[in-house]
């Protein structure tokens, strides 16, 4: 696995810049209405686990951050600039974020190395040696070392996952998002993928998580957000969101994943 120097990081003070804010963030396709003015601050160090059912817009508030959906309504801030406003360069924001979906995105024709270091040297310009000596550092640091010249197909459902992430890691992003990265994994190679992001969390990585993996969102987020029919219910404390919910939605939600009775 992974390692990262650093202790877990505390997440900076509620008080200081968040590096991500979401304010009022409407979105709909076509007349269904995914997100209904969703306000959500992330700050440094934080790892924020979205969780809620199927539909209820987890992955839309991603890609809204990452600006692969344009918003209808609302702000996007990222370290205190306002990314929303129509005249933002969308690919410079999406330079300073890293992103993982669950289905690998990993480019076939292209081998792990080359996957891994050609953000860094196509969008920011490292030279070539120096980025294959990062990207051959992480890979090692995973155990897929002797991967670096293969193909994706060679390697396994998680072992691609894990490269996707460490492709995302690479540029060392101000934020990383991950979304729902473990759904299209056998249950076997859930662990290691879950790993490398416990890792990633203690070693201060930003991270906002879309996850149903409740134990993990339980063990490692700061803090868990549920949202249902494209609002925010309730966030919090993960000892205080999954040991004692405020709202019925979310115990009623919560009462399929956990063996609790919230009566």
């Amino acid at each position: 696995m992974i390692v990262i120097p650093p202790p877990r990081a505390e997440p900076a003070s509620p008080a200081s810049e968040p590096v991500l804010r979401l304010r009022g963030i409407h979105k709909s396709f076509g007349d269904t209405q995914v997100l209904k003015g969703v306000d959500l601050d992330v700050h440094r160090h934080e790892v924020v686990a979205l969780i809620g059912a199927s539909g209820s817009g987890k992955s839309t508030l991603l890609r809204t951050a990452n600006l692969i959906e344009r918003i209808d309504d609302g702000q996007v801030f990222l370290a205190g600039q306002d990314v929303s406003d129509p005249r933002t360069k969308a690919d410079e924001v999406r330079a300073r974020i890293g992103v993982v979906f669950q289905h690998y995105n990993l480019f076939p024709h292209l081998s792990v190395l080359d996957n891994v270091t050609m953000s860094s040297r196509v969008v920011h310009g490292v030279d070539k040696a120096a980025a294959e000596r990062r990207g051959l550092e992480l890979l090692a640091q995973i155990g897929l070392a002797d991967k670096a010249r293969e193909f994706p197909d060679r390697l396994s459902g998680g072992q691609q996952q894990r490269a996707a992430i460490v492709r995302a890691i690479a540029t060392d992003p101000e934020l990383l998002l991950l979304d729902e990265i473990t759904s299209a994994l056998d249950p076997e190679l859930v662990g290691e993928v879950l790993d490398l992001v416990r890792e990633l969390g203690l070693g201060g990585t930003t991270i906002v998580m879309a996850t149903h993996e409740m134990a993990f969102a339980r063990d490692v987020a700061h803090r868990v957000v549920f949202l249902d029919d494209g609002v925010i219910v309730e966030q919090g404390d993960p000892q205080q969101l999954f040991g004692n919910p405020v709202h019925d939605r979310t115990r009623e939600f919560l009462s399929r994943f956990l063996e609790t009775d919230y009566r």
